[in-house]
């Protein structure tokens, strides 16, 4: 710990003044720039600089909330996974990667440390925290006062949609979304998407619950449930839809296919991750770019933050980009 006399001489004043500028001491008359160079002192001598430490041939688990079968349904946390590993190649960091389904084949004494890719109820907190006490969570904040977490934030993405439907004249706006189940529960937990579309919505004026459709994150629902919108809504069906993932938007775009409805002239889409896929549909999904190799690379170095000392958890919010392709009219 930094003493007076430290700060003393690197701010280039007396004890005495580093004494009293530090207890805000009122009948003190100095510059601010002395006041500055003191607080500046001190904060730097207190600021203990992470060591350079090589994690070569450590490993770390990457649990994966997703069964592997499940995992190919939804990219999103595929392409997560994949930022880590490549992150993890790049400072010699073994990652071993498990699904929940075979967490009991972990050795806890080989592991540094735990990157859970997903949403885990309390229990499967509980169970992961038993393995290794440090755990980054990447799309799911369990604690934010007691764990690192790497998230998007849905709200500004779902509004930035939005925006973009009303400044290009869409005022029926519909929703394809999925909810996501807990391990271990049997209640949906609310979807952030979702939530901001109606929010959103409602706030604009525009909101009709006749235009939200919900099932799972998975191509299959993406379809079933367009087709589910295009045989209810008939000619009230929207101008445009929020799909709140790419990997629905694949399944509702080809209901709408199949149903001769033109893409985008009758109806425009715009779904939300930026799959490598996405580019190559016909026609081009506008989308939400999703920085998910950044969320994995995050994920990693603020596990090595933990790793070389830090006790405090922080919250990242990575952001996002809107991509406008040929599935909406411009």
């Amino acid at each position: 710990m930094a003493t007076i006399k430290d700060i003393a001489e690197r701010a280039g004043v007396s004890s005495a003044t580093v004494s009293r500028v530090l207890n805000f001491d009122a009948s003190l008359s100095v510059a601010d720039e002395t006041k500055k160079r003191v607080f500046e002192a001190a904060e730097e001598l207190d600021y203990r600089k992470r060591t350079s430490k090589k994690y070569v041939h450590q490993k770390i688990a990457v649990i994966h909330w997703y069964t592997e079968k499940e995992e190919l349904n939804d990219l999103y946390y595929l392409s997560i996974r994949l930022g880590i590993e490549q992150r993890c190649k790049d400072i010699g960091m073994n990652p071993e990667v498990y699904f929940f389904d075979n967490i009991k084949d972990i050795n806890p004494a080989e592991i540094e440390g735990i990157i859970a890719i997903g949403k885990f109820g309390p229990k499967q907190v509980d169970e992961l925290t038993d393995i290794n006490p440090l755990v980054v969570f990447v799309d799911y904040s369990p604690n934010e006062e007691k764990f690192d977490t790497i998230v998007i934030d849905f709200e500004k993405a779902t509004n930035k949609i939005i925006d973009f439907f009303i400044a290009t004249s869409h005022q029926k706006i519909g929703f394809i979304g999925g909810r996501e189940l807990l391990k271990g529960q049997e209640k949906p937990i609310e979807d952030l998407r979702e939530n901001a579309f109606q929010s959103y919505m409602k706030e604009k004026g525009l909101y009709n619950d006749r235009f939200v459709f919900v099932g799972s994150f998975s191509v299959e629902d993406g379809y079933n449930l367009m087709q589910q919108a295009i045989e209810e809504l008939g000619e009230d069906l929207p101008t445009a839809f929020f799909i709140s993932s790419d990997v629905m938007a694949i399944g509702s775009m080809r209901a709408l296919h199949e149903a001769n409805i033109a893409i985008p002239e009758r109806v425009s889409i715009i779904g939300i991750n930026d799959m490598s896929v996405s580019k190559h549909m016909y026609p081009s999904l506008s989308t939400i770019r999703v920085y998910t190799e950044i969320m994995g690379e995050a994920a990693v170095d603020t596990l090595l933050e933990r790793l070389e000392g830090r006790k405090v958890a922080k919250k990242i919010v990575v952001s996002t980009k809107l991509i406008i392709r040929n599935s909406v009219k411009k």
